[in-house]
């Protein structure tokens, strides 16, 4: 068993083929997929993939900092409300964003601390989304007594900050394509990490590993980043999918 902690499966890039994919991944033996939300537009798509398949699919409710802008609030409040009619896996993907636009860089420090108190009042697990904001969303997350269980999705920085986070307990990092990139730099501070810290990710339709990078990434491609894993710290494919699947229940599952 394998568990795609974070994967946009619903996207419209998958349209055309989405249960042949899903299908296929789960013959391949990766069985659960951790769906987080975008915005207000994606709920509707994103929940009737997990109602299509419920044993595989599992939503998470959440605004994506990319979206965050002069109608946060309103979007605040479509979320909060979600969260009030039924469970979700986990409250993401939240979490801080400059690489494209710094515009609304304080509606996105309040939507991320809005959300991270909602997880903690709902006894939710959080998905972190950050790009070029570390010090930022490092700053927010000390700043609270406590934390949720958090996946650090897509995590590509350095060694120290690997540390940072491992160090504030309740936190895996979310391992995808990046780590197969040439340059990345991630495979050498993953030498670095025990096992037990990661959980595995694909983020499809984005990000996709070699051999497929600049392609459609797709679900069966998780098993490239696992192979990679593995190879990287010379266990075993089984024994990288155990313990990263294992992580993965640890944030998911309730206890």
């Amino acid at each position: 068993m394998i568990i795609d902690t974070h994967t946009h499966l619903y996207a419209r890039e998958f349209d055309h083929d989405r249960d042949v994919l899903i299908q296929k991944a789960i013959a391949g033996g990766i069985t659960k997929f951790y769906l987080p939300n975008i915005d207000s537009a994606s709920i509707a798509p994103m929940l009737a993939l997990e109602q299509k398949y419920p044993e595989h699919c599992f939503a998470m409710m959440g605004l994506h900092p990319c979206h965050v802008n002069a109608g946060v609030e309103q979007e605040l409040a479509v979320v909060n409300s979600w969260l009030q009619k039924r469970h979700f896996a986990a409250i993401g993907e939240i979490g801080i964003d400059l690489y494209w636009d710094k515009t609304f860089f304080e509606e996105q420090k309040h939507a991320f601390k809005t959300q991270i108190q909602w997880a903690l009042h709902y006894g939710y697990p959080i998905a972190i989304h950050c790009r070029e904001a570390f010090d930022p969303i490092l700053e927010i997350l000390t700043s609270f007594k406590t934390l949720p269980k958090t996946i650090f999705h897509c995590f590509s920085g350095n060694l120290e900050q690997a540390q940072q986070l491992i160090a504030l307990a309740n936190i895996k990092l979310g391992i995808g394509g990046v780590l197969t990139f040439k340059n990345s730099g991630l495979d050498k501070v993953l030498q670095q990490v025990a096992l037990e810290h990661l959980v595995l990710e694909t983020d499809a339709p984005y990000l996709a590993p070699v051999p497929f990078r600049g392609k459609r990434n797709e679900p069966l491609y998780l098993l490239e980043i696992a192979k990679k894993l593995a190879a990287l710290k010379d266990l075993s494919f089984e024994e990288v999918s155990k313990t990263t699947s294992q992580n993965s229940q640890y944030v998911f599952e309730k206890g």
